[in-house]
């Protein structure tokens, strides 16, 4: 008997999703059975994670499993599980409204004109939305385990803006979704069709999915089970083929494409553990979208029983693009996060999984070099992370970074460190570099111009992450790493000889310019970068480039004021014309544009744009 029903509104970026489900054009519908089918794994996984201290959750239906049943003639599908089940308030959190940043960052990645794809729903934890695909009533029957048959719980919504919610009597624990499919996607109520998707999307959920036995074109009251329902990784490799290890990918990452690459691994000794690591093709939306800080991880099972998702611990961040499942056999099965982050044995799982993924990327660089441009396209920047945070595998991490270079292609970043260092000119013993907020900036700097001339290649780094790693990462082979624009390049005695010289007669101008921009600058000098351009910054060796303080100061960060040292190139016409300029206000705008052109080609924001343009306008009006 229905009791205690009441109406009420979904929060306002739940019903927000539900318009984009129900009103968009989808590519993929089916995506709705995978996705009902892994939360009903879930609820299976955490009702057996649960049993283990409270045996008597199970009762007498100890066989966990999915049935997907549908009815042509009554226009309905159901996906049901007899797993952990959800109480009313469980119902109210994770079905009307926000349980995680997950709906806001969907909505997020479906801003502007990009179209809604349902491909994306599940990367998002909001799967269950995904009904409204081919649905136009959603019904859900649940009862938690533990609780009476009076708990149980009817939740149901049209999907247009509000949902009702009523106590009912279930005799049986567990979830039911039951979709009331909509005319033109009654394909979904066929049995071949709903096989097809399981064994596409599900074959390799760990439970039972089962359905009804047909014969002569009808159902029976017999059940069978439809999927391959094992641990995948639990198998020897010799026995999975290459498109099951695809599929199970899939399923694990909610993902349409193919993985990169994998890696599966069983560690024996007197630490017992299985691994299958897998690489994504292309960033996952969430980790696109997502905080730094968002937890992601691996999937973790001990003797086969699901622990917890996203395992943390399992991985450092800088692979948290990594995707697969770590099953151990000799933790124990009570363990939670806490004791995770203080256990010795997780700790050699972790080397473990460092060791294989490392190992994975090194044989994509060295025996499949598209792969592995994919890879650096997609995570070299996530990667670069671990040249901080991961020390003791620094130089490891370090031969597979990439970056562009002046002796490269563009701004594609495909040169390494070795290549470099290969190509070192006589006597250098230095990798050179240029840090800027754009590849544009990076290979136009100014502060190239000497090393060009010499024919020395510098790296041209343009990453955010570039300048944190470039604090702590000094040298590579025993070579020290420099930025061009920061201290006094080496010379050698014929190039030292001229600069001396060049300095000496430079000398009242360099004298001119300092009392015309007077405490604005630290410095002002005649440079040895230079041999086009008129001017540029110079930095000293432990101070922030501009472009990095720039960025700091926009997101909030206090950066110590710090003034700059000039440099010049006495042969420039403009600096010439300074140095001839008798004229006080126009040697005053000329001296201030020096400096400003300086300050604009590192990436430092002018103090005031509007002064800037103002004095541009002057001097070209004569």
């Amino acid at each position: 008997m229905t009791a205690t029903t009441e109406t009420r509104p979904f929060e306002a970026e739940v019903a927000q999703v539900l318009r984009l489900v129900t009103h968009s054009l989808y590519s993929h519908k089916d995506i709705f059975l995978r996705e009902l089918v892994s939360n009903a794994s879930d609820a299976c996984d955490k009702l057996r994670f649960e049993a283990i201290g409270q045996p008597e959750l199970l009762g007498d239906d100890a066989a966990l499993h999915i049935e997907v049943e549908f009815d042509k003639d009554a226009k309905t599908l159901s996906v049901r599980d007899n797993g952990i089940g959800m109480s009313r308030e469980e119902v109210v959190a994770n079905l009307g409204s926000i349980a995680s940043s997950g709906t806001r960052r969907f909505l997020e990645s479906l801003s502007g004109e990009q179209q809604a794809d349902a491909r994306l729903i599940g990367q998002f934890g909001v799967g269950f939305y995904s009904a409204f695909v081919v649905a136009d009533k959603v019904t859900v029957l649940t009862r938690r385990a533990g609780t009476d048959a009076g708990a149980g719980v009817r939740w149901e919504s049209d999907g247009k803006g509000e949902y009702s919610l009523a106590t009912e009597d279930l005799a049986a624990r567990g979830t039911a979704v039951v979709l009331h499919l909509k005319d033109a996607d009654l394909e979904f109520a066929d049995h071949w069709k709903l096989r097809d998707l399981i064994h596409t999307y599900s074959d390799h959920v760990a439970f039972p999915i089962r359905m009804k036995q047909y014969k002569d074109g009808k159902p029976t009251a017999e059940w069978e089970t439809v999927n391959n329902a094992s641990a995948l990784w639990a198998k020897s490799k010799s026995d999975i083929s290459d498109d099951e290890y695809k599929a199970f990918y899939k399923s694990l990452g909610h993902d349409f494409a193919d993985p990169l690459a994998w890696t599966h691994n069983r560690v024996e000794g007197s630490q017992r553990f299985t691994t299958l690591l897998f690489i994504p093709a292309q960033p996952p939306l969430d980790l696109l979208m997502g905080a730094r800080d968002e937890r992601r991880g691996l999937k973790l099972y001990i003797k086969r029983v699901f622990i917890m998702d996203a395992a943390e611990e399992l991985l450092p961040n800088y692979l948290r693009f990594v995707r697969g499942v770590v099953d151990a056999d000799d933790l124990p099965l009570n363990v939670s996060r806490e004791i995770l982050q203080h256990n010795r044995q997780i700790e050699k799982i972790k080397a473990s999984c460092v060791k294989r993924v490392l190992d994975l990327i090194e044989k994509l660089a060295k025996d499949e070099p598209e792969k592995f441009k994919t890879f650096c396209r997609a995570f070299g920047n996530t990667l670069k992370e671990g040249i901080v945070e991961d020390p003791t595998n620094r130089a490891r991490i370090a031969r597979l970074l990439r970056f562009a270079s002046t002796n490269g292609q563009g701004a594609e970043q495909n040169v390494s460190l070795d290549d470099y260092i290969g190509r070192m000119q006589p006597g250098q013993d230095t990798i050179w570099y240029v840090s800027a907020d754009s590849y544009k900036a990076a290979a136009g700097s100014p502060q190239l111009e000497a090393f060009k001339a010499k024919g020395i290649e510098v790296l041209l780094m343009f990453d955010r992450v570039d300048e944190w790693i470039l604090g702590q990462f000094t040298e590579y082979e025993g070579k020290p790493l420099k930025n061009v624009a920061k201290g006094e390049l080496p010379l050698d005695a014929a190039d030292k000889q001229k600069q001396e010289e060049a300095a000496k007669a430079a000398e009242p101008l360099v004298k001119k310019l300092k009392e015309l921009l007077g405490d604005q600058v630290t410095d002002v000098r005649v440079s040895a970068r230079l041999t086009d351009s008129p001017s540029c910054l110079a930095l000293s060796d432990y101070e922030l480039a501009p472009h990095l303080a720039r960025l700091l100061r926009e997101a909030g960060q206090e950066v110590p004021d710090s003034k700059p040292t000039l440099e010049i190139n006495p042969a420039h016409a403009l600096v010439k014309r300074i140095e001839t300029e008798s004229d006080a206000a126009k040697a005053k705008d000329l001296a201030q544009l020096l400096l400003e052109q300086a300050e604009i080609t590192a990436g430092a924001s002018l103090a005031d744009p509007s002064a800037f343009v103002q004095r541009m306008n002057r001097l070209l009006a004569g």
